[in-house]
């Protein structure tokens, strides 16, 4: 069940991934990050209140349990994490071709797995270290896709951007493992609360980083970022009830959420027409056989 529940997840994120390059179109984007946490808020401060009140009892699947401070603490620090990672991932979607974002996120398997072996002691066997080996060649096949953009990978600021995002991205992935699997976080707890929090680092971020510069970077509303939060807690919601089933593999898990690049690749193609998609779809393709062999080096 975990497995289906990560293609679910996998589907939702890809259609995620549209509605955030649409709201990002000659837009400033702190406030659509802003406006999407609050909405995605909206969504689970119902469950913790009518939790809190006992009007939803224990033991169903919205119940948020009341935890300790050491326990809102360790969400805290995720959110902190994944406030980062947005931040970066946003700024990246909006200057770059979703076509380029989406696969190079696509390696967060790779970078996952990486420090599964440092953190978790987990061993790469063959498979693993062939589907490693490929991603970094579909890599350098998506900076030649991106050149002829005049995208340089080496010296572009937002490939750089897109790379910190995968980063933080992974470390979030292995975080989620830990709190998820041996602290024995409730999915609920994590999800609603993670939100919360979220949505008031972005408000500090929304002051500090976009206020100022309000008239140089304009907003204007569009409901894509409504279905921002929509897609988003669903697949999230999906994402964590996989983690904490029995027998859930996170690097299996992460690798099947990445398959959301198959959709948000085909419709940066329909919908947004981006360019060169030949070269870049060699370097998708390459990422996916790599997909394939760390699943195969997972099982």
């Amino acid at each position: 069940m975990w497995l289906i529940l990560a293609f679910i997840s996998a589907g939702l994120l890809g259609i995620y991934d549209i509605f955030k390059k649409q709201s990002l179109k000659d837009n400033a984007v702190i406030p659509v990050l802003f406006l999407s946490t609050v909405f995605s808020t909206l969504i689970f401060l119902p469950f913790i209140i009518l939790s809190a009140t006992n009007v939803i009892p224990e033991g169903t699947m919205v119940y948020v349990p009341r935890e300790t401070l050491d326990a809102h603490l360790f969400i805290i620090l995720k959110a902190c994490i994944v406030s980062a990672s947005w931040i970066f991932g946003y700024f990246a979607l909006k200057h770059l071709p979703i076509t380029i974002v989406g696969p190079i996120n696509a390696t967060r398997p790779v970078i996952v797995l990486l420090g599964a072996l440092l953190i978790f002691g987990e061993r790469l066997n063959l498979y693993q270290w062939i589907g490693v080996i490929l991603a970094i060649i579909a890599v350098f096949l998506l900076s030649r896709g991106g050149k002829k953009e005049g995208i340089d990978f080496v010296h572009n600021k937002w490939i750089l951007f897109v790379v910190i995002a995968a980063l933080l991205g992974a470390f979030s992935a292995l975080y989620d493992k830990y709190i998820m699997n041996i602290r024995h976080f409730d999915t609920m707890f994590v999800q609603s609360w993670c939100n919360l929090y979220v949505m008031l680092i972005m408000l500090v971020a929304l002051f500090i980083l976009w206020y100022p510069k309000r008239k140089a970077q304009p907003f204007h509303w569009t409901w894509a970022i409504l279905f921002i939060s929509i897609f988003l807690s669903i697949a999230d919601f999906a994402y964590f009830t996989s983690l904490s089933q029995e027998g859930a593999l996170i690097s299996i898990v992460s690798m099947v959420r990445r398959g959301n690049v198959i959709v948000s690749f085909l419709c940066g193609a329909l919908i947004f027409k981006e360019k060169n998609l030949k070269s870049k779809a060699a370097g998708l393709a390459v990422i996916l056989v790599a997909l394939v062999f760390l699943y195969l080096g997972s099982r």
